[in-house]
């Protein structure tokens, strides 16, 4: 009986609830926005398959003692393995909306760039977590910039600037927090310009110069480029402070919002729900994040801790763009707005995240001082 109780107690602890308990609110609000919306479409019955389906892979997740996570042999080979599959999608991948992103199995697909992202925050807390007494050295920021700028080159080149935009942002923000110095981070920020430019002149397509002339002139073309962002601005601002209420959004049941159930349901969900939803929306996506941080700085090791603050800035960037994008402050990018957009591929790396991030609370415990002085002398 007793054992059975300490067994209990073991998987309970495994799972953090509380954040699941900040989820589940923003899962039920694009299911009902979609419900309300999709009619006799299937976006709600399979959106709902993969919630379940990725709540699986959470709680199977939580219950792996990802320690074996920190060895460079394993971690490479997972790089190597996602890596691959992203050259793979130039052969054998399927084009929708202008990118060659998925591969198709039927009825089923599945976007790699999205667990590339997870794959790069791993790689980016192993290198770190390792060399952060040293990360002044400019030479580390240029090797971690090189393990982000593989899979951001495969991803941009599909073209999907946003995923590809989401990766650099992680390796950004990660740097960030890993204490690059002033000096350097104005070496990164003449880096970017200077790339920015280059692909201005030389790599983006025209719909993708369109995309950021928008961003600065968002109502210079309507009828045309800038047609989704007027429409979706359009349906957040009529939601007004209580909203239209659910199943009387006009924008999106009259199809006037395009993309309602993945890059523009927030503008759907505000629509409908108004000012008053929006900011319980935001609260819940301020906890999920809060949670998602707490978490991590309870890690064993720097490894840990690092990989949760990756992990929170991935939604972060997610949020902020989805959001930005939706409210006509920032370029369309196809941006998904986490545990709410349609999508199997993007939810399955959400949870499949926040499962690795449980599964390194199995063994947590107040780190032996020998541990952490191996881990500073990177051995």
């Amino acid at each position: 009986m007793i054992q059975t109780r300490i067994g209990e107690n073991r998987i309970s602890s495994n799972i953090d609830w509380l954040l699941i308990l900040f989820m589940l609110p923003v899962l039920g609000a694009g299911l009902v926005t979609m419900k309300s919306f999709t009619g006799e479409t299937s976006f709600f019955s399979h959106q709902l398959m993969w919630i379940g389906i990725s709540f699986l892979f959470l709680f199977s997740f939580s219950f792996i003692d990802f320690r074996f996570l920190k060895r460079t042999d394993v971690l490479v080979t997972i790089f190597l393995i996602f890596s691959g599959l992203l050259l793979m999608l130039f052969f054998f991948g399927h084009t929708a909306k202008g990118a060659q992103s998925w591969f198709s199995f039927g009825g089923f697909s599945f976007q790699p760039s999205d667990m590339m992202k997870l794959v790069v925050i791993l790689m980016l807390a192993k290198y770190f977590s390792r060399r952060h007494i040293e990360i002044g050295n400019l030479k580390h920021i240029i090797i971690s910039g090189i393990y982000a700028f593989i899979p951001f080159l495969l991803v941009f080149l599909q073209p999907d600037f946003g995923s590809a935009i989401i990766i650099f942002f992680i390796w950004f923000g990660m740097t960030l927090v890993s204490g690059i110095s002033k000096k350097h981070l104005l070496v990164v920020v003449g880096i970017m310009i200077v790339a920015f430019g280059l692909l201005w002149g030389f790599v983006f397509e025209p719909y993708q110069k369109a995309r950021v002339i928008n961003f600065v002139q968002p109502l210079s073309n309507i009828r045309g480029s800038g047609y989704n962002v007027y429409q979706s601005t359009i349906a957040v601002g009529s939601g007004q402070i209580l909203g239209k209420g659910v199943g009387f959004g006009t924008q999106s049941r009259l199809n006037f919002l395009p993309e309602f159930e993945t890059d523009f349901i927030f503008a759907a969900f505000s629509e409908e729900w108004g000012f008053v939803g929006v900011l319980i929306l935001f609260i819940l996506l301020g906890l999920i994040v809060w949670r998602i941080l707490h978490i991590s700085l309870l890690g064993t090791t720097n490894f840990e801790i690092l990989f949760g603050v990756g992990l929170a800035i991935y939604f972060m960037t997610h949020f902020i763009i989805n959001i930005g994008m939706n409210i006509g402050v920032m370029p369309v990018t196809g941006i998904t707005l986490p545990f709410m957009s349609y999508g199997g591929s993007h939810l399955l790396t959400e949870f499949i995240g926040i499962g690795i991030l449980m599964g390194m609370g199995r063994y947590r415990r107040v780190a032996h001082r020998d541990d952490m002085h191996n881990e500073f002398l990177g051995i």
